[in-house]
């Protein structure tokens, strides 16, 4: 009787592969860790707030204010003031023009990894995967 992989196992080993590959395609634009999933993430919807982006990114706050300082300073993202509940002031953050090219070229490079990981899965099967994934997430999430 054959032993089944350990979830363990196979989810590293599946987070490993997939990181080397997009690392790689990110570094060749000069991106560094976080920076892709912020203009993936900008892409969808703009004028997150800081706090907020961070929470969507699964980020600490300290480490979002560092990525996004280095987004500034490369021309890919601005701050627009705004005020929030209480009269408090907060930071909204958008895309400028380089940065919605680059989070074209982000989206390409996922697209292009999603194709290559699911190459030979059927549409029921992608859909499963991704489907007992949430589900691991969730029971995880609870923890």
């Amino acid at each position: 009787m054959n032993k089944i992989q350990r979830l363990h196992v196979a989810l590293i080993q599946c987070y490993t592969a997939h990181k080397k590959c997009s690392f790689q395609e990110f570094q060749k634009l000069n991106l560094t860790t976080g920076q892709p999933k912020v203009l993936y993430i900008l892409h969808q919807k703009e004028g997150y707030l800081q706090k907020d982006l961070a929470k969507r990114a699964h980020v600490e706050p300290a480490t979002m204010t560092s990525i996004l300082d280095n987004m500034m300073k490369k021309g890919l993202i601005y701050k627009e003031p705004t005020l929030v509940s209480g009269g408090k002031r907060a930071n909204a953050i958008f895309l400028t023009e380089k940065g919605r090219d680059m989070s074209i070229k982000v989206n390409k490079i996922v697209d292009d990894i999603e194709k290559l990981s699911f190459q030979g899965f059927s549409d029921d099967e992608k859909q499963l995967l991704v489907s007992l994934m949430e589900r691991v997430q969730s029971n995880l999430q609870n923890y």
